[in-house]
């Protein structure tokens, strides 16, 4: 295979990849390797929990245990609550939506939802299903909600903030202009109509650091897995940048939207969204946390294995580790 034909099949990894970003991050910025062999998942243990609100969580700094009751107590004092998702893990997605109807029936009045699964364009499809205007049939066909995209976690989200009259935020930017920031840079956007502009927002930097190099060692290891002999091409720099770009419009749009909220008075907002993006600290906990340094945000990340105690590799994950098995 000639060197175009392999960076067409690595730019087409890529675009796939991004949009599984959620999945498991490498614990203290060590990537996991990609195209690993599908194995087959450990069962959940006999004695295991079955009470979504009983599976085991974790301080991320000290390992000590935590009841459910002193989450939703801290989480519902907290500005902004960043749920890390693993996407299409049913347990781990039934954990988050039992923590927003809790957190939501401590601050009925206040509380919010904010989802990186939908877009700001979408924002208008979402208030006329929350407030009545449409059914969930109209709502589904507007928003282009399928079973695959809108898993019953997630549903059920959406729905208990529509039972309590309260917000639900497209808090990430529409992907044709995340698809322009990586193909044609940040001026091209810089150019749109100010309508236009609304809909996205475009970073004044690159995240450096830890996060950076998260995401260069997960992409680098997929560039080694299009080589011949799998090692890295030389422009990997090349090829990367323009998804790091993506990355960052996307950590930057869904920070400024749970910003507006805060601003706005709905808190805490209950960020939902792929764990890559707030794990280990990651862009979208940074840029929020420049946004609104004086804010109280609380990070909890799904974890998927059966574990007692908190693992090595999820030292410093977040706030609150909570393990939801396989």
């Amino acid at each position: 295979m000639n060197n175009a034909s392999r960076t067409v099949l690595f730019v087409a990894a890529l675009v796939g990849f991004l949009a599984m970003l959620g999945c498991r991050s490498g614990a203290g910025g060590a990537s996991q390797t990609q195209s690993a062999p599908e194995i087959a998942r450990a069962p959940m243990p006999a004695d295991w929990p079955r009470d979504i609100r009983d599976q085991p969580m974790f301080d991320g700094a000290s390992g000590l245990p935590i009841a459910w009751q002193d989450l939703i107590a801290t989480a519902a004092n907290a500005d902004a609550v960043i749920i890390g998702e693993m996407h299409s893990h049913e347990q781990g997605l039934a954990v988050a939506a039992a923590l927003f109807e809790d957190i939501l029936a401590r601050k009925p009045n206040t509380a919010s939802l904010a989802m990186e699964f939908f877009e700001r364009d979408e924002q208008n499809a979402l208030d006329d299903y929350l407030t009545g205007i449409t059914d969930e049939d109209a709502f589904r066909k507007a928003a282009a909600r399928t079973d695959g995209n809108y898993p019953p976690g997630h549903r059920a989200m959406v729905e208990a903030a529509k039972n309590a009259n309260r917000p639900v935020i497209a808090a990430n930017a529409p992907r044709r202009y995340v698809r322009i920031a990586r193909t044609e840079g940040y001026d091209k956007l810089a150019a749109l109509t100010p309508i236009q502009r609304a809909l996205f927002v475009i970073p004044q930097s690159l995240t450096t650091g830890p996060y950076r190099d998260r995401f260069y060692g997960l992409m680098g290891g997929m560039a080694a897995g299009h080589s011949e002999d799998g090692s890295e091409p030389a422009d990997v720099e090349a090829m990367v940048l323009p998804f790091y770009r993506s990355q960052n419009m996307w950590d930057a749009t869904m920070a400024d939207s749970i910003a507006r909220a805060i601003n706005q008075g709905d808190t805490p907002v209950v960020h939902v969204v792929g764990q890559f993006h707030c794990d280990f600290n990651g862009g979208l906990v940074t840029r929020l946390r420049t946004l609104k340094p004086r804010a109280k945000v609380l990070v909890v990340s799904m974890s998927g294995e059966w574990a007692r105690q908190l693992t090595d590799d999820d030292k410093n994950r977040a706030d609150v580790v909570v393990y939801v098995g396989e």
